[in-house]
């Protein structure tokens, strides 16, 4: 687990982020931009025997995992979390450089959340 000081990422939006906003964030990122993409505990909100999110909320708190994951699989991401207390986390998305001459694999990441 990477520990960062609470002060090196922008904080959580008073408005739930989605899958498509994460994806258009990865996209325009410059290597160690960080978003902080959910608080809590990513594992039980969005898992649907335990969670109590609304079952939309918990749906749309799926997808953006589904697509940090995929974003952190294809290397545009460091995944990590910070410990803010028992069982509250915040989970943070840190951009990677990419090489010059790689396409950014932004469509794809797209159309597999789709």
């Amino acid at each position: 687990m990477l520990v960062m000081p609470p002060t090196a990422f922008a904080p959580a939006r008073p408005r739930p982020l989605t899958d498509i906003e994460f994806c258009a964030w990865v996209g325009q990122a410059l290597p160690g931009d960080r978003l902080e993409y959910h608080r809590g505990f990513l594992g039980i909100d969005s898992a649907p025997v335990v969670s109590t999110l609304p079952e939309p909320d918990r749906r749309r708190l799926a997808a953006l995992g589904d697509a940090a994951f995929r974003a952190f699989e294809a290397g545009l991401v460091h995944l990590a979390q910070l410990r803010l207390g028992p069982d509250r986390f915040a989970y943070l998305a840190i951009a990677r450089g990419r090489p010059r001459n790689a396409p950014v694999p932004f469509a794809r990441l797209l159309a597999e959340a789709a």
